[in-house]
């Protein structure tokens, strides 16, 4: 085409002498078509989870919702609708327009809501699932309450990231307040703060808690949880008066319990065994014994993790509720309500238990209802504070306990106790002292794989990091029943020489993880002495 042709031709188009070729398709037909399938997929999700479809009948209503979905939740928008104008008695189309609000509303919070809100900070959450802020945040001085809840918050993430398992926030002296996270079972000292601004803390802390934040003498209790994105904590909370202000004590629950398992704990293939034969009898008392902190819990937690708890009634008397276990009743003792362990136990008694879980045996009423309850087809699992084995048993008979129950009831003795696994990045090659170089020598053991701790970035400088159990595993046999019932002098003897015995065994566990290049012997000697 010549230039002169090209120009007559968009002179020509400009006098509407011709018209440029229609599209191939129309672009609103096309636009609405294109929303109309997406509105379908939408629908069809809709569906699946909504409560107004009857659930034999989703598979035909997510067919239907494929090709007129739009059309069908308009029909069950209207029937919805017109259900509850009949109850309530306002008019439909205002729950119409209330429906579609709530919609549009819950649509936007889904897909538009800024990520960095939900994924990366942590949100503080009271019992009821009101937020922190909401309780705390309002009124005068909201410059400074926003200044004192990010402080708050940063503790809590930092005592999470940290792998802390308590926070204690103690006065120091009148100006001064001490922050301090137990990490590994050992303390460290994290953060100072002035007097104002920590009170301030604890008072946010008391909020989410529900505790009276005007009394700062008496002993109280509470709980809140934290969120961040997938993750959720949950907290308890003590606080007390003491010289100087107010004393507050966080407990972090252990998040892993849900899912720990017998291979975790630390235990050697031969008490692994005795613990699963003693686990896989139909009835029979499995006791674990240990001071504070020495992971009693997570232990029995470990235990249920590993029964079937959709063929077997579980049921739990916990105070408080570690973590929450699928296909099991949990049941959380509150002694202001009269919800206590003993009488707990006698009414779940009459539930069909197969495996019964007493979080703590603390008097002689619970330790006879759930000794009885091994006797009559009943599996046990259970706690008690005590140093060793044999310190359990003479524990249990000073509560009043006749050795023929506990020769009848009890299964297995498992004592137990915590110890700090040297950090893998900067353990080095000990350096041993002359006599115990020959003191290994002389046992003909091999001294050459033990380390000690140094300490690293990665470990806080500790030179340690995470935990695991030794333990001392003891079975009660025939004789040992048979001891029991016949010897006159058995509460004397267990204290005199059963609690040295134990505490040997506890030594020589450790001494296998020293030897292994687990631990070193100083942890060793902190824990076990």
């Amino acid at each position: 085409m010549q230039i002169a042709d090209f120009t007559q031709l968009l002179i020509m188009e400009a006098q509407g002498g011709t018209s440029l070729a229609p599209l191939p398709f129309n672009p609103v037909k096309l636009f609405i078509l294109i929303l109309w399938f997406y509105l379908c997929l939408y629908f069809v999700q809709c569906a699946q989870f909504s409560l107004l479809v009857p659930h034999k009948h989703k598979d035909i209503f997510c067919i239907i919702s494929l090709f007129a979905g739009p059309a069908l939740f308009l029909v069950l928008l209207l029937v919805d609708a017109a259900k509850k104008s009949s109850k309530s008695g306002e008019s439909t189309f205002v729950i119409i327009k209330q429906q579609i609000k709530n919609t549009i509303v819950d649509i936007w919070s889904k897909r538009f809501k800024r990520p960095e809100e939900d994924d990366s900070k942590i949100r503080l959450l009271d019992s009821s699932g009101t937020e922190l802020k909401e309780i705390y945040g309002h009124g005068e001085g909201k410059g400074q309450n926003t200044h004192i809840l990010d402080l708050t918050e940063q503790i809590i993430t930092n005592s999470l990231e940290q792998r802390a398992s308590d926070v204690l926030i103690d006065p120091r002296d009148d100006s001064t307040y001490t922050i301090r996270l137990r990490i590994d079972g050992v303390l460290m000292p994290v953060k100072q703060l002035k007097t104002d601004t920590c009170k301030a803390v604890i008072n946010s802390i008391k909020a989410v808690s529900s505790m009276d934040i005007s009394e700062k003498r008496r002993p109280q209790d509470g709980a809140f949880m934290a969120k961040k994105g997938e993750m959720t904590a949950s907290f308890r909370v003590a606080s007390a008066g003491v010289i100087g202000g107010e004393k507050l004590s966080i407990r972090i629950l252990n998040q892993r319990a849900s899912t720990f398992t017998l291979e975790d704990t630390g235990f050697t293939q031969k008490q692994y065994s005795e613990i699963d034969k003693a686990m896989n009898k139909p009835s029979g008392m499995i006791l674990i014994c240990g001071p504070t902190g020495s992971g009693k819990t997570s232990t029995m937690y470990a235990m249920l993790n590993r029964i079937d708890r959709y063929t077997r009634n579980v049921i739990t008397v916990e105070d408080p509720i570690e973590a929450v276990l699928p296909e099991s009743s949990q049941i959380e003792i509150n002694p202001k309500a009269d919800i206590t362990f003993a009488k707990t136990l006698r009414s779940i008694l009459r539930q069909d238990p197969d495996v019964i879980c007493v979080g703590e045996i603390r008097d002689e009423e619970t330790a006879e209802i759930a000794l009885r309850a091994s006797q009559t087809g009943h599996l046990v699992l259970a706690t008690i504070h005590c140093g060793s084995n044999s310190m359990a048993l003479v524990r249990l008979m000073d509560l009043g306990i006749s050795p023929m129950l506990l020769s009848s009831g009890l299964s297995l003795l498992i004592s137990q106790r915590l110890i700090r696994l040297l950090c893998n990045y900067c353990k080095q090659p000990a350096q041993l002292t002359q006599s115990l170089i020959d003191g290994f020598t002389k046992k003909g053991i091999n001294y050459s794989g033990i380390y000690e701790a140094v300490g690293c970035k990665r470990c806080n400088g500790t030179g340690y990091f995470e935990r695991t159990a030794i333990g001392d595993v003891m079975e009660i046999t025939d004789k040992t029943k048979a001891e029991f019932i016949n010897n006159a002098t058995l509460i004397t003897e267990l204290k005199s020489k059963g609690s040295k015995k134990d505490i040997a065994n506890l030594k020589k566990e450790g001494l296998k993880k020293v030897l292994e290049g687990k631990t070193s012997l100083q942890e060793l000697k902190r824990v076990v002495g």
